[in-house]
């Protein structure tokens, strides 16, 4: 289906024709990649909900993937202040980087010190939390997405799938009777583990049946006003 801006907030062309676009998964809002639109490209964008970029390097058109198969479906697109960025929320089909990482943005040059220290534990008490990876669940949701697509043998996500949605909620209905033990027991750890391998199978259930995490996020957004939720969205 088309997409169709409101009047009034189509992009302002730099003097080479060119705007700023942004991409975002729309599950995660992680930062996938950043490239270059013309009107061409913004056009069939519109018209396919595939993305496409202008190629400064090869003065032409191109789709997302083209070559590699990593397409991107547009799920939303936002507009700066100045119309002179854009950003595309996209469902993508593999790596959005051509070295094959999710992201273009998968290298750390430079932290804040509080980073650091928390990165590394520095300020941590003997009963401190451990610093964690704050993309895990981004991470957890493209192996999940890439077991659905390729089925390796031998995979426990593979073998889910393949066994079909009544044995995905059956695996839900016990390990959410697991977290509840835990929580009755009063045992940290075990209320951690056990609540770990509930999320893990409700990701798979969503993607068994084709519910993307944005979907959730935005119901927790409308639910508590948008803010504290779409900041939380954009962490994980």
């Amino acid at each position: 289906m088309t997409l169709i801006p409101e009047p009034g907030d189509q992009p302002q062309f730099d003097r080479d024709g060119l705007v700023t676009a942004v991409v975002q998964d729309s599950s995660t809002g992680r930062v996938l990649m950043v490239a270059h639109m013309d009107e061409q490209a913004w056009e069939a964008t519109l018209r396919t909900r595939e993305v496409h970029f202008f190629s400064r390097s090869r003065k032409a058109l191109w789709r997302k993937g083209e070559t590699s198969g990593n397409t991107m479906q547009v799920e939303a697109i936002r507009i700066d202040c100045d119309r002179d960025a854009i950003v595309l929320q996209v469902k993508a089909a593999g790596p959005a980087c051509h070295t094959g990482e999710a992201t273009c943005f998968f290298r750390t040059v430079a932290r804040s010190r509080s980073e650091e220290a928390l990165a590394s534990n520095e300020s941590a008490g003997p009963d401190a939390v451990p610093p964690v990876d704050i993309h895990v669940i981004s991470q957890l949701v493209e192996v999940i997405k890439q077991r659905h697509r390729e089925r390796p043998e031998g995979r426990y996500t593979t073998y889910l799938f393949e066994q079909g949605l009544d044995k995905i909620l059956k695996k839900i209905g016990e390990e959410a009777t697991e977290v509840v033990i835990a929580a009755k027991n009063e045992i940290p750890e075990a209320i951690a583990q056990e609540t770990a391998d509930l999320i893990y199978h409700l990701l798979v259930m969503l993607e068994q049946s084709k519910v993307d995490l944005s979907q959730v996020i935005r119901v927790l957004e409308d639910r508590r006003g948008g803010a504290v939720i779409r900041s939380l969205g954009n962490r994980i």
